[in-house]
């Protein structure tokens, strides 16, 4: 074989080497544990879930799926852990609307970018909030409750245990023109348990935390959050559906990547999760859990993101919210 042959065979099998290397990658994938990374403490309805998912995903991929918390800044620590993570199939961010969408807007000194830092995988669902007062208050629906504030401007008081209980407290008053005192708490038990009391008259809850106090009496469910009615309480109205629009408020959970995480990678995660979250099993115990299954591409993630940054970036400003 002459020289220039064998010159040529040799540059051949180095550029197939080069070109099927990301692929191979993608098919070895994952050869070690994949630690799924979480923004608050074990034990939330977004943590479960997560946990359900990575059980699953061990499956269907024949490798452990290991949830990792990290809490602390309303989501920040977990979401820049990630952001600084190596590329490479290991680590990925179980995120939700507070760092990925919220955080850009409250807090001054982030130190990631939700859009640049990371890549999108897929959405894992979605998380409505209710209206809820207590049962004392006489109103059994949005019309009722707005006639109420109407009749009373600035007796109606809602409790807002975060930032986003304060958002959708001042959406609610631009969107029925009504006025309510707001009343900050530090964190959403201690809310809910002051409505429970009667010390204060409406708050905005998730289904997890709300149920219990619904189903037992407690509290009175109004409205949901949400533009589309939620199958978690499909016989519960929108706020829209009262004529209060727009208003359209909700939680979500969803997966990234560190930016520069092979393409191919992401592929295959994002196909599995959708795979997963497809099975009857799988969405029944999301359910259970007061999460709306809505599995999406890592394209439509992408789209959805963008859009919720432009939605909470109004939202903060208009609630009058100064970042801290």
């Amino acid at each position: 074989m002459g020289l220039v042959i064998r010159t040529l065979l040799a540059l051949l099998a180095a550029a197939a080497a080069v070109t099927g290397a990301p692929m191979a990658g993608a098919q070895t994938w994952p050869s070690k544990p994949v630690r799924l990374v979480l923004p608050f403490p074990a034990g939330g309805a977004t943590d479960t879930a997560t946990r359900v998912l990575a059980e699953q995903l061990s499956k269907e991929l024949g490798q452990q799926f290991l949830a990792d918390n990290r809490p602390g800044a309303n989501g920040a620590i977990a979401a820049e852990y990630v952001a600084r993570a190596a590329p490479d199939g290991a680590t990925f961010f179980a995120a939700t609307n507070s760092p990925m969408a919220l955080n850009p807007f409250m807090l001054k000194n982030l130190r990631y970018d939700p859009v640049k830092d990371f890549v999108p995988v897929a959405r894992m669902a979605l998380v409505p909030y209710v209206v809820v007062v207590n049962p004392e208050v006489k109103a059994a629906n949005m019309k009722e409750l707005v006639a109420l504030a109407q009749a009373a401007p600035g007796k109606l008081s809602y409790a807002a245990g975060a930032a986003t209980g304060i958002v959708a407290g001042e959406a609610l008053k631009r969107a029925a023109g009504i006025d309510l005192l707001q009343v900050p708490y530090k964190g959403n038990p201690p809310a809910l348990t002051d409505v429970v009391g009667g010390r204060v008259t409406l708050t905005f809850t998730d289904v997890v935390s709300g149920r219990p106090h619904i189903t037992s009496g407690k509290l009175r469910p109004i409205a949901v959050t949400t533009r589309a009615r939620t199958p978690l309480m499909p016989e519960l109205p929108t706020v829209e559906e009262a004529g209060y629009a727009p208003y359209d408020l909700a939680g979500w959970g969803a997966v990234f990547a560190p930016a520069g995480t092979p393409p191919e990678i992401v592929a295959k995660l994002s196909d599995a999760i959708r795979a997963a979250l497809a099975r009857p099993e799988m969405r029944a115990r999301f359910l259970a859990l007061g999460l709306d299954p809505a599995p999406s591409s890592a394209a439509e993630l992408g789209t959805f993101l963008r859009a919720e940054l432009m939605k909470w970036e109004k939202l903060v400003k208009e609630a009058g919210i100064q970042p801290e």
